[in-house]
């Protein structure tokens, strides 16, 4: 018995044959990514790969075009009209004793002419000039979108960095703390400590070991987010973060970065030139409300007699003069005024808050870098050279390190969280030179 092999629609074939290249592309692209090697980018770097790659700000700059090409259309002028006719043509037979030829000079009649429609209260120019400032606002807009890009790039980096930084750390606790097992393991052969506390010691290894594989984890996971907002296909998936990671203070003043953001922010600028937009928007309600006259020219011919017709036609404003759309443009000017004082207020708050924001991490990285961590630093020191000499018991040991590990890791989360208060003050101010 002959059994049947199904049978795929041609139009199914195509489908699958079109999914199949494009999945085969993307492997390949991963695999030419991947045979670069391994690349480091630093922050400067990451901030410009992704303004010229990212795929969202990508589709943000095209509504610039798509305006630009809305003032094409506004700056069109009217077509004219071309209109045609030819009247008691015959269908099936003529009248008896004429020919053809002479019943459609005598007895037709054939009408052309052109018409077209004039625009009056200068409509056309008023249509660019609100065009163009739609435009310029589009423009402030995805220049907007392209600050907040900056700050997510900035923030991803940083946290990128902070990982590496909580790794490098927990791999040292983890090198040392295998070492102080091994001391453990001769001192609990030799005698000198219990076997419950050279278990505490081989338990105690289980937090450390942890403590690598989440920070590699955080890592991993960090630079995935980072490279989706650099363009995905632009790293590959090897690649690193390298640059500072230190707390250095930044001398700044909050008159000067207020003043500076009023002149910087693009989300300003959008609301300022929204003032100039709503006006254009006002003044071609008000040249729409005139009315456009059309004039014609006609050429007739009908029972033998040529004939040319002038006409000249135009609405009467007694009923419709574009009075709500003129109200309602009067009303958007205001509601753009106050718009944009809530926009330079909302900058002046932003800087204030980011401002304090970073004072306030500078204080605590401060705190911790010039006093407590040297502080845990040579408790943990003292600690271990007393515990290997037998001086201290294994809890004080393992509370000093502790303590260190706890300090270190402070540290670091202060310090990432001052860089990211300063990249929040930046995003504030509208610009990355703050001094």
């Amino acid at each position: 018995m002959r059994t049947k092999r199904a049978i795929l629609p041609m139009r199914h074939i195509r489908i699958l044959g079109a999914a199949a290249g494009v999945f085969g592309s993307m492997l390949l692209a991963d695999s030419a990514l991947a045979q670069q090697g391994p690349v480091t980018v630093t922050l400067d770097q990451a901030i410009q790969m992704a303004l010229q790659h990212n795929h969202a700000l990508q589709a943000a700059r095209t509504t610039i075009q798509q305006n630009q090409a809305a003032e094409v259309t506004a700056n069109l002028r009217p077509n004219p009209t071309f209109f045609t006719d030819w009247d008691y043509v015959p269908t099936f037979s003529i009248p008896q004793g004429q020919s053809l030829g002479q019943y459609l000079q005598n007895s037709t009649e054939a009408d052309m002419g052109l018409s077209y429609l004039i625009e009056r209260g200068n409509k056309r120019a008023r249509r660019l000039d609100a065009a163009k400032s739609a435009t310029a606002v589009t423009r402030s807009q995805v220049a907007d979108t392209a600050r907040g890009l900056t700050f997510q790039v900035g923030n991803l980096f940083i946290n990128a960095q902070l990982a590496q930084s909580t790794l490098e750390l927990a791999k040292v606790d983890l090198k040392s703390f295998h070492q102080a097992v091994d001391i453990g393991e001769v001192q609990f052969k030799d005698g000198a400590i219990s076997e419950n506390d050279d278990l505490k010691l081989k338990l105690q290894l289980l937090q450390y070991e942890s403590d690598v594989e989440q920070a590699s984890l955080n890592k991993a996971q960090a630079l995935s987010d980072l490279r989706q907002l650099l363009g995905y296909e632009q790293v590959p998936a090897t690649y690193d973060v390298v640059g500072e990671f230190e707390y250095k203070p930044l001398v700044v003043v909050l008159d000067e970065l207020q003043a500076k953001a009023l002149q910087n922010r693009p989300d300003l600028r959008a609301a300022v030139l929204g003032i100039t937009a709503a006006n254009s928007q006002y003044a071609l309600a008000k040249a729409n409300g005139k009315q456009d006259p059309s004039i014609s020219g006609n050429y007739s011919h009908a029972g033998g007699v040529s004939a040319t017709t002038f006409s000249f036609s135009i609405p009467l404003a007694i009923f419709d003069r574009n009075q709500g759309n003129i109200a309602l443009t009067r009303i958007a000017i205001r509601q753009a005024e106050e718009q944009q004082k809530a926009a330079s207020g909302q900058v002046l708050t932003d800087v204030k808050d980011a401002y304090e924001g970073l004072r306030e991490a500078a204080t605590i990285a401060q705190l911790l870098k010039s006093k407590y961590v040297d502080m845990a630093q040579r408790s943990r020191d003292i600690s271990e050279y007393a515990y290997r000499r037998g001086a201290i018991a294994l809890l004080d040991f393992l509370d000093a390190e502790r303590t260190y590990r706890a300090t270190q890791l402070a540290y670091r989360q202060a310090v990432a969280a001052y860089l990211s208060a300063l990249e929040q003050l930046r995003q504030a101010v509208g610009t990355r030179n703050l001094l």
